[in-house]
C-alpha cells in the first residue's frame, strides 16, 4: 500500500497554476496609467547611464530621499515597468476583477505595450530594469491613497523570473509591487497617458510630458517659472543648460497633447493641445454596450477602446448624438 501510495504520488499532476495569488496581466491594450505621486515629484533618474547619486528633493512640504543600489538609480525608462503594471491594475479594477500587489506578467507583452523592440538585448535591459527597481530605495513623506508617513520602501519589493526560453529570453515574470504604490492604484490617485508617451525618446521629453499631464491637465494652459520646472524634474543639469534643452523641445513640438512656449519672466507655458478627456467627460454608455464590447473584442481593455473612441468624438467636434451606444459600436467595428 505503502509503495502505491508513493507512486500514486510520485505521478501527481504538476501545478499548472503556480501563480494563482497573484494578479495575471491579461489585458489587451490597456490605456497607460501614471501613478500621480511621482508624476508630481522627481523620483526617477532622467539618466541613461548608471547613476549612483544620492538623490534629495523638498518642495512645499514634501521630502524625497532616493538612494540607489550599486546598479545605479531606476531611470524613467525602467518606470515603464511600473506604468505597465498599473495600467493593467487599473484596466481590472474598472471592469470589476480582483487584482492584488503581486503581478504576473508576460515580458513581451510589456515590450510591445511600452513600444519597446523584442530582440535579446531587450530582454536583457529588461532584467536590469528590475534589478534597479528593487534596488532604489525611497524615503519620503508623500501622501498616496490619503495617507501621509514618512517611510522607506523600495519601488518594487521584488521580481522573479518563472520562465526562460533555450535562447535565454524571459517568458513571465511575477513582481510584488510596493505597498506605496499599490495604495495609489487602489485610491486611483493615477492619471491616464497619451500612447504617444512611449515614443518619446528623450527621458526629460517624458518627464516634462508627465509635469504637463499632471499640472495642465484638462485646463487650456499652466504657466511655471524655469527654475521651479528645473527643480521639479529632477534635472542634474545646470539651469542654463536646462533652458537650452526646453527651447530644442519647444522648437521640435512633437510632446504628445501638450504645447510648449517660453514667456517673459523666465516662464515656460505648457498649453494643451486639444480635448483632453478626463474621466466622465465624454458620452456615456449603458453597461449592456460595455457587455457587448467585451464579446466583439475578447482580451481588450474595454474602457481603453471607449476612450478612443470618446477622443476621436472630442477632436472631431464633440458633436451632439442621438444614441451614444450605437455610435460607439459602430466605431468599434470599423475599426475592427
Amino acid at each position: 500500500m505503502a509503495g502505491r501510495l508513493a507512486a500514486s504520488a510520485a505521478g501527481m499532476l504538476p501545478d499548472r497554476h503556480p501563480t494563482a495569488d497573484f494578479f495575471v496581466c491579461d489585458i489587451l491594450d490597456a490605456l497607460p496609467k501614471d501613478d500621480m505621486a511621482s508624476m508630481e515629484h522627481p523620483v526617477f533618474s532622467l539618466g541613461t547611464r548608471p547613476d549612483l547619486r544620492i538623490l534629495r528633493y523638498a518642495h512645499n512640504g514634501v521630502e524625497i530621499t532616493v538612494t540607489p543600489s550599486v546598479k545605479g538609480l531606476a531611470t524613467l525608462f525602467d518606470k515603464d515597468i511600473l506604468i505597465y503594471c498599473i495600467s493593467q491594475l487599473m484596466a481590472a479594477l474598472n471592469a470589476g476583477r480582483q487584482v492584488s500587489r503581486q503581478v504576473s506578467l508576460r515580458a513581451h507583452d510589456l515590450l510591445v505595450a511600452t513600444n519597446r523592440e523584442t530582440s535579446g538585448d531587450s530582454y536583457r535591459r529588461l532584467r536590469e530594469a528590475f534589478e534597479r527597481l528593487a534596488g532604489t530605495r525611497i524615503t519620503t513623506n508623500l501622501t498616496t491613497g490619503g495617507i501621509e508617513a514618512t517611510t522607506g520602501f523600495g519601488l518594487i519589493d521584488s521580481w522573479q523570473i518563472l520562465r526562460h526560453t533555450k535562447g535565454g529570453r524571459m517568458v513571465q515574470v511575477t513582481v510584488t509591487l510596493s505597498d506605496w504604490l499599490y495604495r495609489a492604484v487602489l485610491s486611483k490617485s493615477v492619471l491616464t497617458l497619451s500612447r504617444d508617451y512611449f515614443r518619446l525618446r528623450k527621458p526629460l521629453e517624458r518627464r516634462i510630458y508627465e509635469l504637463a499631464r499632471k499640472h495642465c491637465g484638462k485646463q487650456p494652459d499652466w504657466r511655471v517659472s524655469i527654475a521651479t520646472l528645473h527643480l521639479k524634474s529632477g534635472s542634474a543639469s545646470p539651469l542654463r543648460v536646462f533652458r537650452q534643452m526646453l527651447r530644442e523641445m519647444i522648437a521640435t513640438d512633437h510632446l504628445p497633447d501638450y504645447a510648449l512656449a517660453e514667456e517673459p519672466g523666465d516662464l515656460l507655458r505648457v498649453t494643451r493641445r486639444g480635448a483632453v478627456l478626463e474621466p466622465g467627460e465624454g458620452p456615456a454608455l449603458r453597461p449592456a454596450t460595455l457587455d457587448r464590447a467585451r464579446a466583439l473584442r475578447p482580451g481588450a481593455d474595454v474602457h481603453a477602446l471607449v476612450a478612443d473612441w470618446q477622443a476621436v468624438w472630442a477632436r472631431t467636434g464633440r458633436q451632439r448624438l442621438r444614441s451614444p451606444d450605437a455610435a460607439f459600436l459602430g466605431w468599434l467595428a470599423r475599426n475592427g
